[in-house]
């Protein structure tokens, strides 16, 4: 029949065809095998196990000179003395950079990231990453020339992933504590850098390093050391003469390790540890018999991403805030020394209120002040200002014509020192009605100018990807 029609039989086949095809498309998922991709987890392996790699913890050092403290010059931490990133010391400061520009005292060359450093009575103290030899090194180096003292360190592979290193190390009289970009937490003497202690968090605690690897700086109080873990535990302490574990919270919910790091905060005369995780928000007891016990949580809010760190406002307000379109939550703490709470007073998106992608804004004046992402509508990338009871009301902004990155900022002297992402650097003053600028100059001409900046003595000190500067900016 099909020879006499060969017609019908092309039209069979073609109509089998057809069905054949029909049926695939509507049975056939070509997107099983994607993952959903939620913003900066680009890079990060679901489920991965702790590295194998035996890291030996402060096994390598370098002596190349010993100078006396220099008095009077500490920002020991990340966000300085205060938590708040305000240097209150009574130096007075530039306004204007003046016809010969920057006063650069000396720039050094360091590993690809934005490790920042911390300074204590006149010694920089800086966690690098050296792609050369492997190696995590605490460098530590001398304020006013830039000369390296002595490094310590230790072997651990890395692969770039936008830049390596990312923490400030908390120095005191007589310790420096470090974590490195895969967890490792070190201690050392200040003074000449003999190894005290190393742990490995992402073995110990079974924990899952960020994606961008450890952003958190740790927190140094007293002869404590207190690093938020994930994995087993949420946050653990540490004798830092022994390594001795004091004390660790734990995780039933299975919260996340994130960027930002641990702030103290008393309330009700109660001391207390805040964190920001992979997960929510809580409180720990810093301090006596139920030390280490969460005092409050909330699950609310709870971005896959958090870079900045809880700000503490007062009466028992704080503001958490993170990107990728996460915006902000506005919490109240109640209650008393036997029973807290914590509820959310707002929760808005970007372009609704006060919003921070990577840097923590800053609590002065009875204003809050940051720098928009860039999802916030209209206002983005301008430094803002709204009061701490009403963070959905923007009452200032620096303007259209005065935008920056993801650079940090700092407040000395009365006056803000911004870093955009390419190395410019803006001093203005802002209150709750005006953003002056007061003067603007291109200090280095590198990149991803993102580590946060120290002021002390009169020194400025900032970084771009590739290389650290000191600044002079006391005035002359």
């Amino acid at each position: 029949m099909f020879k006499k029609d060969p017609a019908r039989l092309i039209l069979l086949v073609f109509i089998g065809v057809a069905l054949a095809l029909t049926a695939w498309w509507y049975f056939f998922d070509p997107v099983k095998s994607f993952n959903i991709s939620v913003p900066g987890m680009d890079n990060r392996k679901k489920g991965s196990p702790a590295s194998q790699e035996a890291v030996k913890i402060g096994s390598e050092f370098k002596f190349f000179k010993a100078v006396e403290d220099i008095p009077g010059t500490s920002w020991p931490r990340f966000r300085g003395s205060g938590f708040d990133n305000i240097c209150r010391e009574p130096v007075k400061l530039i306004g204007h950079w003046g016809k010969e520009g920057p006063s650069i005292l000396w720039k050094i060359p360091v590993g690809d990231g934005h490790a920042a450093p911390a300074v204590y009575r006149g010694k920089v103290y800086l966690l690098d990453y050296d792609e050369s030899s492997k190696t995590d090194q605490l460098r530590c180096l001398l304020l006013t020339t830039g000369e390296e003292l002595w490094r310590r360190g230790y072997k651990v592979h890395l692969k770039r992933n936008h830049g390596l290193s990312r923490t400030i190390p908390a120095v005191n009289d007589k310790f420096v504590l470090t974590i490195g970009p895969r967890c490792q937490v070190m201690c050392v003497k200040r003074g000449n850098g003999d190894f005290l202690w190393g742990v490995d968090i992402e073995k110990e605690y079974n924990s899952e390093i960020p994606f961008w690897y450890t952003g958190q700086c740790p927190l140094l109080d007293q002869d404590t050391a207190v690093i938020a873990t994930g994995g087993k535990a949420i946050l653990a302490a540490f004798d830092c003469n022994t390594g001795k574990k004091l004390w660790e919270t734990p995780n039933p919910r299975g919260w996340k390790m994130s960027h930002a790091s641990v702030m103290p905060m008393v309330f009700q005369e109660k001391k207390m540890y805040v964190y920001c995780a992979i997960g929510g928000v809580c409180a720990i007891a810093a301090s006596g018999a139920d030390r280490g016990r969460v005092l409050w949580e909330t699950t609310a809010f709870s971005p896959s991403v958090v870079a900045p760190s809880p700000v503490i406002l007062d009466n028992g307000k704080i503001l958490v805030t993170a990107g990728y379109g996460a915006g902000s939550a506005l919490l109240q703490v109640t209650g008393t020394t036997g029973k807290f709470n914590v509820e959310i007073v707002q929760m808005f998106k970007p372009q609704e209120g006060m919003a921070s992608e990577q840097q923590t804004p800053i609590f002065s004046g009875g204003c809050v002040y940051g720098i928009l992402p860039k999802d916030a509508g209209g206002l983005r990338n301008q430094l803002a200002c709204c009061r701490p009871g009403d963070c959905r009301k923007i009452i200032m902004s620096s303007g259209k014509t005065d935008r920056f990155g993801l650079g940090p900022y700092i407040l000395a002297d009365g006056k803000f020192f911004i870093l955009n992402d390419d190395g410019e650097m803006t001093i203005a003053t802002a209150t709750s009605s005006r953003f002056t600028v007061l003067d603007k100059a291109r200090i280095i001409d590198g990149q991803d100018s993102w580590g946060p900046m120290a002021i002390t003595g009169g020194f400025l000190l900032m970084r771009d990807s590739k290389q650290l500067v000191c600044l002079d900016i006391k005035a002359k």
